[in-house]
């Protein structure tokens, strides 16, 4: 789709300039009018240099980063609460983005409510950036008159999500750092010290012990497919990827994961903060419980979760509680149901939401953080084992000539 850079003035008779995306010139011209623009300019904005090249060849393009989106709400939060309004707040916010793909949204949505558009929809034309949960508790905050108050508290929101997704990521770093560490130094010696232990030991004249023949052939091997060694790790990444995408092979995947020993019982922790502090936002917020859990199934990210969340949906709309189809899936602690069922006859049911992911936070803290104490030793028990099975078959022949010679 062709970009054309506009200049054109609104029904207050101000000069607005800005880009716009269209097949052709003519439909971006009726966009135009379709917000009242009176069209002075319009011309195609031509890509073209390296800039333009590695942009387009950027598997990120596009991308919106978190942080982006939680330091735009806490912004944007703060400019409502003060009285600017929202069309200025998204101008002002709008110059200080660093991200060229956001900057490129704010100005659409900014365009998009000038034009009368309300806020919320503008927002949903943009997927990428903000999400069902996001664009639901934007329409509750317009449609309640308390936008400031839903900015404030989805701030908040983003805020803590965030720094869940980072102690997540956090946790992950280190032992893929040592694997990968480990992988690369075995690598190494299988293939560049190895062979130059082969040519000595091919000048003994006696037959090397079984464990040293079978490294030596796995060395072997190892150099003359190197290509192969190392595609096939991508191969199989593009492969699964493929087969999860399907919807089979991302159910399969997502309930082994939440079966797993360790890292089964932290993603089912994760589920359990996530679940309740959106729930417990939106409801506060004054979405629908019925619309709530709809945008929480979807936001949940394992299907296994989804199809609970949804099976208390329906149970809600037939007039039951929320706490039995959720017992039944198997995924939440009774203490969990327990609190929700309290929070369901007491009428406080956001604010029993609200604790349990507070509490549930600082479980996925301790969960992270055995986890790491974990894969810590057992990465480097792998990598001794591994690199000590090394040594000792190449180290087997040169203790067989020591006998044989002290034989001798």
């Amino acid at each position: 789709m062709a970009q054309y850079k506009y200049t054109a003035r609104n029904t207050a008779g101000k000069t607005i300039e800005g880009v716009i995306e269209a097949q052709v010139q003519k439909l971006a011209i009726e966009k135009l009018r379709g917000q009242k623009y009176t069209v002075m300019s319009l011309s195609e904005v031509k890509g073209g240099g390296p800039t333009d090249l590695m942009s387009r060849l950027n598997p990120f393009k596009g991308s919106i980063k978190g942080k982006d989106l939680v330091i735009f709400s806490r912004q944007l939060a703060t400019l409502v609460s003060a009285g600017v309004p929202i069309v200025q707040g998204l101008n002002i916010l709008e110059a200080q983005i660093e991200s060229s793909a956001f900057k490129t949204v704010i100005s659409g949505i900014r365009t998009d409510i000038e034009s009368g558009v309300a806020i919320a929809d503008a927002m949903k034309k943009h997927p990428k950036a903000f999400s069902e949960l996001y664009v639901s508790m934007i329409r509750a905050g317009e449609t309640g008159g308390v936008l400031d108050s839903i900015l404030e508290r989805l701030s908040t929101y983003l805020e803590a999500a965030e720094e869940l997704k980072n102690k997540v990521k956090g946790a992950m770093v280190y032992p893929a750092v040592v694997s990968g560490v480990a992988s690369s130094v075995t690598l190494f010696l299988m293939v560049g010290v190895i062979p130059t232990f082969k040519k000595v030991f091919s000048s003994f004249g006696h037959e090397l012990p079984l464990p040293t023949r079978i490294l030596m052939s796995l060395s072997d091997a190892l150099a003359n497919h190197m290509l192969l060694v190392l595609l096939t790790p991508v191969v199989l990444f593009f492969l699964f990827r493929a087969w999860y995408r399907t919807e089979k092979g991302h159910d399969a995947t997502d309930a082994l994961l939440i079966r797993l020993p360790v890292m089964g019982e932290l993603i089912k922790k994760v589920a359990v903060a996530k679940f309740t502090r959106t729930l417990g936002t939106l409801i506060k917020s004054g979405v629908p419980i019925l619309q709530a859990l709809d945008t929480v199934a979807k936001t949940s990210g394992n299907r296994v979760i989804e199809r609970t969340i949804m099976s208390a949906r329906e149970s809600i709309r037939e007039g039951e509680k929320i706490a039995d189809p959720l017992k039944a899936s198997g995924v939440f602690p009774p203490m969990v149901l327990q609190m929700i069922s309290v929070g369901e006859e007491t009428g406080n049911l956001e604010t029993m939401l609200n604790k349990i992911a507070d509490f549930y936070d600082q479980e996925v803290d301790t969960a992270i953080k055995a986890m790491t104490s974990l894969i810590e030793p057992a990465v480097i028990c792998v990598m001794g084992v591994v690199i000590g099975a090394i040594v000792i078959c190449m180290f087997l022949p040169i203790f067989e000539m020591s006998q044989l010679a002290g034989n001798a």
